[in-house]
């Protein structure tokens, strides 16, 4: 299928093409800037909301009930999550199929699981690209829900209009979220497992370290909701806040904001991308095995040679 084929099919709302442009967006094929350009002019009306959190939270569990809440409100909704890649057999375990099952003869809900393959962050290189087509496609709502990794899972922030942070009773997570900086990313807070002993006293420590940080008056304070995502508690006015979040970021033109740094960031992630694959084509005839001689020898420093480098890759 040529690229303006694909590209008709996926704003047509085609499944079939849909699947087949997110799998060349994962492997990064040749045809994907064609692909990009097409599906612009489509992008920019869903809203994107991301799951984050420890493991064992109840990421999917709760990513699973929100999708039931989004469905009752009559809009479509579109699932991405990324599973963490084996660093043995770079194989992933993408298990949201499994736990989304009720949702899979939907066909106003499309859910595609994608490995990280070792990307940092909580999320796969490839999300930002996936999100564009899966708006192009025409979705009202896109949930990212991330590989659960722990400290280092911030990055969702960065491609969401808004994110949600879950917590759970006994995991001492109010005291990673400080550590991690992710009273910083969350714009809304969920105690999830909410029937388990500990989750006042975590929707306590949550609640004192929200306080603790200054806001303007006009600037937006991270709700926290406590949630049985298995029972269906707690979700709906969970998406509440998720819309109130909205509202406000449309209200205070945070949203156009928000999506700027996200075009930004994916910009620059692709001249990166391109700048790393053209370093990764030089060999000892360009001088790089030289540079790094010098560097390692104590003759030269590793600033002038990376000056050396990009002067020889034109940059």
């Amino acid at each position: 299928m040529h690229a303006p084929q694909l590209v008709e099919r996926v704003r047509g709302g085609d499944r079939r093409a849909l699947a087949r442009a997110i799998t060349l967006v994962e492997n990064g094929a040749e045809e994907l800037s064609a692909i990009m350009a097409g599906l612009a002019p489509g992008t920019g009306r869903a809203r994107v909301v991301g799951f984050t959190g420890s493991p064992g939270v109840g990421k999917s569990t709760t990513t699973n009930a929100v999708v039931r809440a989004v469905r009752a409100k009559g809009l479509t909704v579109a699932v991405l999550a990324v599973d963490p890649s084996s660093p043995f057999t770079g194989g992933a375990l993408l298990g949201d199929r499994v736990r989304m099952q009720e949702h899979a003869t939907d066909p106003g809900v499309y859910i595609r699981s994608m490995a990280n393959r070792g990307h940092l962050g909580g999320l796969s290189w490839a999300t930002p690209h996936a999100l564009r087509v899966l708006d192009a496609a025409g979705f009202d709502v896109i949930l990212v829900e991330t590989v659960g990794v722990g400290q280092a899972e911030v990055e969702i922030a960065g491609r969401a209009d808004t994110t949600v942070v879950l917590s759970a009773p006994g995991m001492g997570d109010a005291v990673q979220a400080a550590k991690a900086g992710v009273l910083e990313v969350a714009d809304v807070f969920a105690v999830n497992k909410a029937d388990r002993d500990g989750a006042r006293a975590t929707l306590r420590e949550l609640r004192q370290m929200v306080a603790m940080k200054d806001r303007a008056d006009d600037e937006w304070k991270p709700p926290i909701v406590l949630t049985v995502a298995a029972e269906d508690e707690g979700i709906t006015e969970l998406w509440e806040r998720v819309e109130e979040h909205f509202a406000h970021l449309e209200a205070t033109g945070g949203l156009a904001g928000r999506r700027r740094a996200r075009a930004r960031d994916e910009v620059q992630a692709i001249v990166l991308e391109r700048l790393r694959s053209r370093l990764g084509g030089l060999g000892e005839e360009a001088g790089l095995d030289a540079l790094a001689r010098e560097v390692a020898e104590g003759r030269s420093d590793p600033y002038a040679a990376a000056e050396a480098l990009l002067e020889e890759l034109g940059a």
